[in-house]
């Protein structure tokens, strides 16, 4: 009996031991648990947070520029408005729709006939002007530096460019449709005959106006021909050809609409052309609408490659 009471009393101790460390760790997995429920909460928190805060930096960002852009541009903005308002009085005064409409009643319009205008014609004269816009930079930039390769070939050329700009273009664009019909060709060269001179000679201007005493310094150093050229007198130039490039992009966007007018059977300014023969004075204003707006665009668009390639200027 009393073997019998010890071996008993043992396993009432050694299962109560064994009872606890169950329970401890238990309740250790649950305190763990809250514990790492409310650590993923307060990360939550946090990250929602940052990201609302981000949010705001952003907005705050976002209206601090608009708000500079306004500051600075005002005065462009207070004549635009003036004269937009004047001219719609006046033509609210005049009240004749087919002769003089307003603005408003231009952008009304603009957005009546959308499908066609921005479906059909755009496509056609967007093509036109990029395709000879950039045409016409190739031919004027590789014109420049053959110019400033070779005294002969300056005085070869020089001439034979000065020719091409004493002709309008709307007076030989006939000529080309004769000759092409009513092909994109005809069009293009209407473009890049009425853009690639400025071009050339403020690309040409651009390298030879190249420091002097920094290409001597170059040679002095055992800089090769090829090294001058693509170091110094390639980012000289550059900041010619970026004025040549903004002076000729709304040069094309107007010939390639004058070129349409003369002979297409589709783009902005074929369309133009025939709203006149309809008597809308609004649709014939619909299309130039679109051809200012396509303008100032590119216009932006220079301006902004123009600022980025700032930093490659200074760093050569």
């Amino acid at each position: 009996m009393p073997r019998t009471s010890t071996l008993l009393l043992s396993f009432d101790v050694n299962s109560g031991q064994s009872e606890n460390p169950g329970q401890s760790r238990n309740s250790g997995q649950s305190r763990n648990s809250g514990q790492g429920g409310n650590s993923g909460q307060s990360r939550n928190s946090g990250q929602s947070e940052n990201l609302g805060q981000t949010g705001n930096s952003q907005r705050n960002e976002v209206m601090l520029k608009i708000s500079a852009s306004l500051r600075k541009n005002w005065p462009a903005l207070l004549s635009a408005a003036i004269i937009l308002a004047a001219w719609q009085l006046a033509a609210n005064r005049i009240n004749m729709g087919h002769i003089l409409p307003g603005p408003v009643q231009i952008i009304k319009r603009t957005w009546e006939l959308r499908e066609s205008l921005f479906l059909h014609h755009l496509p056609s004269t967007l093509e036109t002007v990029l395709c000879g816009w950039v045409l016409s930079t190739a031919i004027g930039i590789i014109l420049a530096v053959i110019m400033h390769i070779s005294k002969r070939a300056e005085a070869m050329l020089y001439p034979l460019l000065v020719i091409t700009q004493t002709v309008p273009v709307m007076c030989i664009s006939p000529l080309f449709v004769l000759w092409l019909g009513y092909t994109m060709g005809a069009r293009l060269i209407a473009v890049v005959l009425s853009t690639f001179f400025a071009i050339t000679l403020n690309t040409f201007s651009g390298l030879e106006s190249a420091d002097i005493r920094k290409k001597e310094l170059m040679r002095t150093y055992g800089a090769s021909p090829l090294q001058i050229f693509l170091k110094l007198e390639v980012p000289s130039a550059f900041p010619e050809l970026m004025t040549a490039l903004k002076l000729t992009m709304p040069w094309a966007v107007i010939d390639a609409a004058v070129a349409e007018w003369l002979g297409a059977t589709q783009g902005l300014g074929y369309f133009s052309k025939r709203m006149i023969t309809k008597m809308d004075g609004a649709a014939v204003f619909a299309p130039i609408l679109v051809l200012s707006v396509m303008a100032l665009i590119g216009m932006r668009i220079m301006k902004l490659i123009d600022e980025h390639f700032v930093k490659y200027r200074n760093e050569i």
